[in-house]
C-alpha cells in the first residue's frame, strides 16, 4: 500500500496553490513589552537584583523590542529594578539605536577607541549600584563578561537567566498566537513538500521547495531552517554531509521551520515513500506511541524531567534504549521554542522546571535505527490552565501520515 497524500505533485503546482497567510497575525505590541519590564523589575526586587545586563540578541529584544544582531562591538542595555533603562552602544551607531528605539531610555555612547566595560561601571555607579553582584544575560559573549571582570574589581558577574527565563519561559496569548500561526505554515510546507516527491529527487531541491514554499506564505526569510534527509540519512539526527536522493520504499524525515514575528515554528515529520516494510512500521508506530506518552505525561504540576522519563519508559517496554543507546533515543524528549528555537524549558531527565500555564516546547522522542533509517515525529506543545494543548496535530498513520483520507 503506498502512502496517501506523497508524491503526485510538482513543484510548481504547489507553490502556485499557496496563499499568503502570515499577515493574519499582529506582531507584539510596545504596551506587552512594558509589561515585560515590569515583571522582570518585579522578579529583581524579590530576588534583590541591582541591575540586568540585557545583550544585543533575543532577550534584548524580548524586554526592549529592540533587533539588533550580537557582533563585536558591546550593544546592550542595563535595566534597573526601577525601571530605568540605560542603553550601551557605540557613538557612531547611536542614531540607529534611537531609530530602533521602542521602549524610551537614555543612550550612552562609547567611541571606537574607549572602553565600553569601563562606560558599563560608570552607568552602574551614577544609577545607585557601587557594589556587589549584577547579573549578565547568559548569551552575552564571553569577551564582553571577561572584559566588564577585568576592567574592575567592585562587581561580581552572575547569571541572569533567573530574570530572563523567569520572564521568557512563560508565553503570553499574543506570544502564543504568533507560534500558532507560524507552525500552521510550517505544516502546510510540510505537505506541499511531501507531494513533490519523486523517485531521484535531491535534498537540495526539497530544501529549496520548502524556503520557497515559506516566502510564499509570507515569511520574507523563508525557513529558518531545513533538514531533508531520505533512508539511511534518516538516522542522523540532524544529519549527513551530503545527503543523498530518495529512492523507492525510503523513510523521508523533513524538520523545518520559519520565523514569523521573531517567533519560531519548528516542525517534523517522517514517513515512507512507497511501500513500508515491517520494520519501518513498527518503529514508525512506538514512535507515535512514545509521543503521546510524553504529551499525556505533560501535567500541570508535573517537571519537565517526567515528560522525558515517559518517553524512555514506552520506548524500553518495546526492547529500544535503555537511556541513550541505540536503537532508541540518542537525545532529550525535547526544547523550550519563542525567540530561539531552543529555550528554556528543556524536556530532559534533569530539568525539574516544574510545568506552569504558557510554558511552549517540543515533543520529539526520536528513534534511530543504526545503519537503517531514523523516524522523528515533532509537535509543540503549549500548556493552558486545562493542561497541554498540540499546536499542530500528530502524525496520523503511517499509511495516511497527514491525515488527509482520515
Amino acid at each position: 500500500m503506498s502512502t496517501f497524500g506523497i508524491g503526485g505533485s510538482t513543484i510548481e503546482a504547489e507553490l502556485n496553490a499557496i496563499t499568503p497567510k502570515a499577515h493574519l497575525v499582529q506582531p507584539i505590541q510596545k504596551k506587552e513589552f512594558l509589561e515585560r519590564i515590569d515583571k522582570a523589575c518585579k522578579l529583581m526586587k524579590e530576588q534583590n537584583v541591582q541591575a540586568v545586563y540585557l545583550h544585543a540578541g533575543t532577550n534584548l529584544y524580548y524586554f526592549t523590542g529592540m533587533r539588533w544582531n550580537s557582533s563585536e562591538r558591546m550593544v546592550g542595555a542595563l535595566l534597573f529594578p526601577n525601571g530605568t533603562l540605560r542603553y550601551i552602544a557605540p557613538e557612531f551607531e547611536k542614531g540607529t539605536i534611537l531609530d530602533f528605539m521602542l521602549v524610551d531610555g537614555d543612550v550612552c555612547c562609547w567611541e571606537e577607541h574607549e572602553s565600553p566595560y569601563e562606560l558599563f561601571t560608570q552607568i552602574l555607579s551614577e544609577n545607585g549600584v557601587k557594589e556587589g553582584t549584577v547579573s549578565i544575560d547568559e548569551a552575552t559573549p564571553f569577551f564582553i563578561t571577561d572584559g566588564i571582570a577585568i576592567s574592575q574589581d567592585r562587581y561580581k558577574l552572575i547569571n541572569a537567566k533567573p530574570i530572563t527565563a523567569g520572564c521568557r519561559v512563560i508565553k503570553s496569548d499574543a506570544e502564543i498566537a504568533i507560534m500558532q500561526a507560524a507552525m500552521d505554515i510550517t505544516l502546510e510546507v510540510q505537505k506541499a513538500a511531501a507531494r513533490i516527491l519523486r523517485v531521484g529527487i535531491g535534498a537540495k531541491e526539497v530544501t529549496d521547495f520548502i524556503h520557497e514554499a515559506h516566502i510564499r506564505y509570507g515569511i520574507p526569510s523563508g525557513s529558518y531552517f531545513c533538514i531533508v534527509l531520505f533512508g539511511v540519512d534518516s538516522s542522523f539526527p540532524h544529519g549527513v554531509k551530503s545527503p543523498k536522493d530518495l529512492e523507492e520504499n525510503e523513510v523521508v524525515l523533513i524538520d523545518t521551520g520559519c520565523v514569523l514575528h521573531d517567533y519560531i515554528s519548528d516542525i517534523t515529520r517522517t514517513y515512507v515513500f512507497g511501500e513500508a516494510n515491517e520494520l519501518q512500521r513498527n518503529i514508525w508506530a512506538i514512535e507515535k506511541e512514545t509521543q503521546q506518552a510524553a504529551f499525556d505525561a505533560a501535567k500541570l504540576g508535573n517537571t519537565c524531567a517526567s515528560i522525558d522519563i515517559a518517553s524512555r519508559v514506552v520506548l524500553e517496554s518495546h526492547d529500544l534504549g535503555p537511556d541513550y543507546k541505540l536503537p532508541g533515543l540518542p537525545h532529550r524528549t525535547g526544547h523550550g521554542i519563542g525567540l530561539d528555537i531552543h529555550e528554556w524549558p528543556y524536556i530532559v531527565r534533569n530539568d525539574q522546571t516544574i510545568l506552569e500555564p504558557g510554558m511552549c516546547f517540543s515533543n520529539e522522542p526520536m528513534i534511530c535505527v543504526p545503519d537503517a533509517f531514523g523516524i522523528r515525529h515533532e509537535d509543540h506543545i503549549y500548556m493552558t490552565k486545562e493542561g497541554p494543548k498540540w499546536f499542530t496535530d500528530p502524525m496520523h498513520s503511517i499509511e495516511d501520515p497527514f491525515g488527509l483520507n482520515a
